[in-house]
């Protein structure tokens, strides 16, 4: 086995299969092992999804988010499914996004690196192993790559040859985004045609539509001065990234590959891979699996991380102080923000830790409404975000960048909003298979809010 020169003494004892001697939070129980073992192996000899230079690309330009030169967006899906597997939805999605980094780069005059949970998002963690229901027990619904969500013995039994599937839809929704980032599709030039038809003609598309006419007018002067998409591919492509939760591990086992170039191995199931909050032991699988592959990793923290641990934690995923390799991506809730943040971002800046500090403000303001769905309000998430700049700014700390569970898709998941999702309007287009996600209003809203601290 080729080895880097600078791997240490503790590396070598890392292969990518060193994580099934620790303890593990989160694993299904297969009962089909020989099931299992086919799947592994087909896993094994299959291609890699992405590649190491992509990965390695994807770093620097979260190093230059770590020094405040860019910024980073990162959303998606709350799990992807296979049945809602389409073209459409994953155009949608992308060119929200779109949307929302075009309005992000506009007001704060930096790059904003765009990063999708998309091609591999499929498993979730889950608070109890089983879900009851009129007395009957079965094993909790844990995202398609695992098993299905119909509540029957047969589709709760976890499924090993979900694994092979989960990996052919995220190589072909990474087929759709590179032809989609590179094919003409990002051209800015396209800006005015990124706008989702559900709302075209409300006050929101028409200051999108405003700021769709200046980036007009300043690509006509700046082709006036030569500066074509032709001879400028930044006009006419982006760079667009991929990440997930690397939550079932048997999966990111076999997709990863050790780079020739570099010697070192790559998590090639996605370009940035992250841990989850409840799989975030010190002396657990994940961390395990983790600190030995070399792509950017994320590690969700809340209220319940402390300093001490957290240092800890840094020092095993990012022992060389990399810049670019760790996200800290901060779910408080928003009461919880001033109260728990400032303590970690202290030790970070005391120690001297390279991390890029992101907010994910869903996950700590999901509650359940009078009608008995799942949701969140968009004022929470709002007022966590405001939180979480206002914080960074008082410690002399950088916001470095946004997580947001969305969707192109004119769901009724999340309330409030200028488009005024109410409890009464979440059933009729709850659509989510787990959490609650903004719609493409939603989304855009916050984007055009988040851009005024940006430019402030």
């Amino acid at each position: 086995m080729m080895m880097s020169a600078n791997t240490n003494a503790q590396e070598l004892l890392w292969t990518p299969a060193s994580w099934r001697n620790k303890p593990i939070q989160q694993a299904p129980t297969y009962p089909d092992m020989q099931a299992f073992a086919e799947a592994e192996a087909t896993l094994a000899q299959n291609p890699p999804l992405v590649f190491a230079g992509e990965v390695r690309q994807l770093k620097h330009r979260l190093a230059q988010v770590s020094r405040g030169e860019a910024f980073l967006l990162q959303g998606g899906d709350c799990a992807e499914s296979f049945k809602e597997f389409s073209a459409v939805k994953i155009r949608d999605t992308f060119r929200v996004i779109l949307q929302m980094a075009v309005i992000l780069t506009f007001a704060g005059q930096v790059p904003v690196v765009k990063v999708g949970r998309m091609a591999g998002q499929f498993a979730k963690p889950r608070s109890s192993d089983f879900e009851t229901r009129e007395g009957v027990s079965l094993p909790s619904f844990r995202g398609d790559i695992i098993n299905d969500i119909a509540f029957t013995p047969e589709a709760r039994n976890p499924n090993p040859s979900r694994m092979v599937q989960g990996y052919h839809q995220s190589a072909a929704t990474l087929n759709l985004l590179r032809a989609f980032s590179q094919g003409g599709y990002a051209d800015l030039h396209e800006v005015h045609r990124w706008t989702l038809e559900f709302i075209s003609g409300d006050p929101l598309s028409e200051r999108y539509t405003t700021l769709a006419d200046r980036i007009s007018d300043c690509l006509g002067f700046m082709a006036a001065c030569g500066l074509t998409s032709e001879v400028s591919p930044a006009i006419r492509e982006t760079e667009f990234y991929v990440s997930h939760e690397a939550l079932l591990l048997p999966y990111e086992e076999h997709l990863t590959r050790i780079d020739s170039t570099s010697g070192d191995y790559y998590a090639c199931s996605g370009h940035m891979v992250w841990i989850g909050y409840r799989t975030a032991q010190l002396d657990g699988a994940h961390i395990e699996f983790l600190r030995g592959v070399q792509n950017p990793i994320g590690l969700k923290v809340g209220t319940g991380t402390d300093v001490e641990g957290l240092l800890k934690l840094c020092d095993v995923l990012n022992p060389k102080n990399e810049a670019g390799r760790l996200t800290l991506i901060s779910r408080m809730g928003a009461d919880n923000v001033e109260s728990h943040l400032p303590k970690l971002i202290q030790a970070i800046q005391k120690e001297g830790k390279q991390v890029v500090w992101s907010c994910d403000p869903m996950h700590g303001n999901t509650h359940t409404a009078q009608s008995g769905y799942k949701t969140r309000s968009f004022e929470a998430i709002l007022a966590e975000v405001k939180r979480f700049f206002a914080v960074h700014k008082a410690e002399g700390s950088h916001a470095g960048g946004v997580h947001f569970e969305l969707t192109g898709q004119n769901v009724t998941e999340c309330v409030g909003g200028l488009s005024e999702v109410t409890d009464a309007l979440l059933g009729e287009r709850y659509e989510t298979a787990c959490d609650p996600r903004l719609n493409a209003h939603q989304s855009l809203e916050l984007a055009f809010l988040l851009a005024e601290y940006l430019r402030g």
